[in-house]
């Protein structure tokens, strides 16, 4: 019967057709007030819908009501819906309310289970293992158990408990192990796992003993087999970590192996007695490295291991035993400098090693190969890979060296170019032309930082930006999938302050699901700088839209790791869990998203009711919160050649148009609506308290803001400041309102000078854009004292509207300058003719060799500026007082 009336419910939401469902749940709830299904399905729909106050309202009615949930509807139902709203606690009641009825349902305690699992509520996942297991008989029930209880002591603040709780894990591991019960590796690894924690190292290694009951799983599991030689490290047995690191790679090549056996043997030669052994135990691991650099596949892992234990040796103080890792390096080169790897295994070595004398080696070396193998890349691609290779770790001897002449940086730019952009070898689509091309542009870039470092010299940047933008996007012209490429032109859109472009080579990186995350940073935010509004709230929704799913769909994965017994993943997804739902970049998009809505237009009624409406409560933060905030953004994807501590010569930091955001943003934009809430509101004493916290922030920010957000912020502190003077009719506002209008009108294209291309490239469009969106908050001001009847609403009106009059006439001015003269300013000012100009080299190949692509450049740059300016006229013009 319940089925049957709940049933066109159901195919409602399976069309899906939320409203439709909706509809035919209060068509029965009018026949049966009191049907408890139909109220735990609306529940679910009102989750569904955004209205989650109504949601968890009628959800604990119903869960209030012991007789309901004797249904299965209502238990689908009213889980579903506290699900929905994130509400695990609720959830675990249903099924435990549900039991009072059905106490041995094994599917109930599951689902109980499961619950907990899926949201870390390790107590509660225990308790309920405990009842599946002593149910059922199922073996995987006490694995259950078995993880529940580590997860519980290792998250524990109880210093009582947890011995307690893994003492008992393992226990039920030792008699799964006597009754024959541990039969995969994942169950071994659970194992190992609690022996860890509990710091039983030498117990590790018997149960990983080779002649062990496990042996046979172990050898046949590498991340084992590499486990028990680290064990073997820890526990101070470093010949049996030798001889098993030996046995391993006689069977296979694995690098994490490789270092192990290093450090174990560098290990013991530091408490070797005296030489001979020292000399016994060097030449020991040196001829096995030779050996197995002779057999097919095993090659480069044992002479990159070379190279590895030399530098190793060094760093011991071991030197004098071992050959020069520097000599190791290059004889690696030779035979594997064909190899795209090959930059990113010597890397780190020389590196290692900076002293003068050492790098000095390394130059004479390079120098000796260099010619050679330039005159020899057209051979094959090999040779020219070759040649890729020595001009990468010549970018990287420059940087080491600590080179900052930019005549030095561009030396031998030319045949660069002309391999990667000119060569048929390029228009081919040969890797090694695409790499050459991003070696010469980075070189470009670096050289420009370095020649205009001062703040005087930014407008002849800006001219050598643009040419290495000619480079990156003719590069990208020959091979549309670089990577590299793409990121670089990214950032050199963005710093010349053309967003347009910029986003469409974002979309083409096809970046999503996690990548948002990782790699949003580099697009999101920027629009709004720049006056794309729309485009960059498109973006900003799809972020919280794979947060929210993300967070919908991992609790899924977690409950199949159990299902499947995948327990070594249990920490993994619980982790990446966590690291993605309190994620830096998730804040910063919620408030970018949230941001981008203040620019939304609404008459007075609209604007007033969005900030009253605001939940400012779920965006508060705190230094407790804001500390747990993990930071998932990758800025190693920039194909840096030279390490991250040298950040004269980080191209990622070097480039980067404003601060990457982190927590002062964080703070900031959290309490920018929270200050336009309570002054829409009328909560003066919140408004004040808000107020003092964000003045706080702006007043320590460190540079981790952008000039603009600092301009915006300060403006928003004003607006609220002014709100305050104004709520009491007894006092003057007429400095403070001046004061709020000047920053603005500072801002504003100014109608005496023309404008400029530096001008226009660094903070004109920036300012503006800001500008912009503080008068919109001054609306939200003005509406908010006329909707409390305060005397100051009419002068304040007044000011915005002679104020949008002056801003409509001068921005309206810049669209037609920007249209009329931008692209012949391009051509006469960062394309002319200089001959003390550094980058002579570079601006003669891409005016000459890449013409259409330095118009197709120039033209991107114009195209992108005036649709920011175009889109900040019609700004202005829908935000009318």
């Amino acid at each position: 019967m319940e089925g049957r009336q709940l049933r066109p419910i159901y195919d409602a939401l399976e069309l899906p057709d939320t409203k439709y469902a909706e509809e035919e749940c209060e068509k029965l709830l009018r026949k049966h007030p009191n049907h408890y299904g139909a109220q735990s399905i609306k529940a679910f729909i009102l989750a569904r819908s955004g209205r989650p106050n109504e949601a968890l309202l009628l959800g604990q009615s119903v869960l209030n009501t012991p007789s309901a949930m004797a249904s299965a509807h209502v238990q689908q139902g009213l889980s579903l819906a506290f699900r929905a709203l994130g509400r695990p606690r609720e959830e675990i009641m249903v099924y435990t309310a549900a039991l009072s009825f059905s106490p041995n349902d094994e599917s109930l305690h599951t689902k109980v289970f499961k619950t907990a699992a899926r949201n870390s509520m390790f107590k509660e996942q225990h308790h309920a293992a405990i009842q599946l297991s002593k149910l059922s008989k199922q073996q995987k029930y006490v694995w259950w158990l078995v993880v529940s209880l580590f997860l519980q002591a290792k998250h524990s603040k109880d210093d009582v408990s947890a011995p307690v709780q893994l003492k008992l894990a393992e226990r039920l591991v030792e008699k799964a192990v006597t009754d024959g019960q541990l039969t995969s590796t994942e169950e071994l690894r659970v194992y190992l796992d609690v022996l860890d924690i509990q710091d039983k190292h030498e117990q590790m290694t018997e149960v990983m003993a080779d002649n062990g009951q496990l042996a046979a799983m172990i050898s046949n599991d590498p991340d084992l087999v590499t486990q028990r030689i680290n064990l073997f490290i820890k526990i101070g047995a470093y010949n049996k970590a030798i001889m098993a690191a030996i046995a391993a790679l006689e069977s296979r090549d694995n690098w994490a192996d490789y270092k192990l056996y290093i450090e174990a043997v560098v290990t013991l030669v530091g408490q070797a007695a005296d030489a001979e052994a020292k000399h016994s135990l060097v030449a020991g691991i040196s001829s096995n490295f030779e050996r197995w650099a002779g057999v097919r596949g095993k090659a480069r892992g044992a002479k990159l291991a070379q190279v590895a234990l030399a530098t190793r040796m060094h760093e011991a103080g071991h030197g004098d035993i071992v050959g020069s890792p520097e000599a190791l390096i290059w004889d690696y080169l030779t035979e594997f400098q064909q190899k795209a790897i090959c930059y990113s295994d010597i890397m780190q070595f020389i590196v290692a090693r900076r002293e003068p004398s050492v790098l000095e080696y390394h130059q004479a070396q390079l120098e000796q190969r260099l010619p050679a193998a330039r005159d020899s890349a057209t051979n094959s691609d090999d040779a020219a890979q070759a040649w890729v290779n020595l001009e990468k770790i010549r970018y990287l001897l420059q940087a080491l060296m600590g080179e900052t002449d930019p005549k030095a940086w561009m030396a031998g730019i030319e045949p660069l170019l002309k391999f990667g952009l000119g060569s048929s070898q390029a228009r081919k689509k040969q890797p090694s032309c695409s790499d050459m091309a991003f070696i010469a542009s980075q070189r470009i870039i670096q050289a420009a930082f370095l020649a205009y470092s001062a703040a005087d010299q930014r407008e002849q940047l800006h001219s050598a930006l643009f040419k290495a933008l000619c480079v990156l996007e003719s590069g990208i012209q020959l091979n549309d999938n670089s990577f590299l490429l793409k990121l670089y032109a990214i950032r050199l859109y963005l710093y010349l302050s053309c967003y347009e472009r910029a986003q469409t080579i974002y979309d083409t990186l096809r970046i999503k699901h996690v990548q948002l995350d990782t790699l949003g940073h580099l697009i999101i935010g920027h629009g709004m700088a720049l006056g794309c509004f729309a485009l960059d709230m498109e973006l900003c929704y799809n972020g919280v839209t794979f947060y929210d799913r993300f967070q919908s769909k991992m609790p899924r994965d977690i409950e199949a790791v159990y299902q499947q017994g995948t327990y070594s993943n249990v920490q993994d997804f619980l982790e990446f869990q966590s690291n993605i739902v309190h994620s830096v970049q998730r804040e910063c998009t919620h408030r970018y998203a949230l941001r981008g809505e203040g620019f939304e237009y609404g008459n007075a009624k609209e604007t007033l009711a969005r900030w009253e409406e605001a939940d400012v409560s779920s965006i508060e933060h705190s230094e407790q919160t804001l500390s747990a905030l993990h930071d998932n953004r990758d800025v190693s994807v920039m194909g840096l050649l030279t390490p991250k501590d040298m950040a004269q010569w980080d191209l990622e930091l070097l480039t980067q148009s404003t601060p990457i955001p982190g927590h002062d943003f964080i703070r900031a934009f959290s309490l920018v609506p929270q200050v336009m809430h309570y002054l829409v509101c009328a909560d003066i004493e919140s408004l004040q308290e808000k107020l003092s916290e964000l003045t706080l922030v702006v007043d320590n920010t460190n540079d981790t803001l952008s000039r603009q957000d600092v301009l915006f912020v300060r403006g928003i502190i004003d607006v609220g400041s002014l709100y305050i003077q104004a709520s009491d009719p007894q006092n003057e506002i007429d400095d403070q309102l001046s004061r709020l209008l000047s920053v603005i009108r500072t801002n504003l294209p100014s109608n005496e000078l023309d404008p400029s291309l530096f001008s226009l490239s660094s903070d004109g469009i920036r300012n503006l854009s800001a500008a912009a969106e503080l008068f919109t908050y001054m609306l939200a001001l003005k509406h908010a004292l006329s909707a409390q009847r305060l005397p100051a609403a009419n002068a304040v009106g007044l000011a915005l509207s002679q104020l949008r009059k002056e801003a409509l006439k001068s921005v309206n001015t810049l669209r037609g300058w920007v249209d009329k003269n931008t692209r012949a300013l391009v051509e006469e000012q960062w394309l002319a003719e200089n001959d003390d100009d550094i980058f002579a080299d570079v601006k003669r190949f891409v005016v000459g060799g890449q013409k259409q692509t330095t118009s197709m450049v120039t033209k991107a740059c114009t195209t992108s500026w005036l649709r920011s300016v175009k889109n900040l006229l019609s700004q202005w013009e829908k935000c009318s007082s």
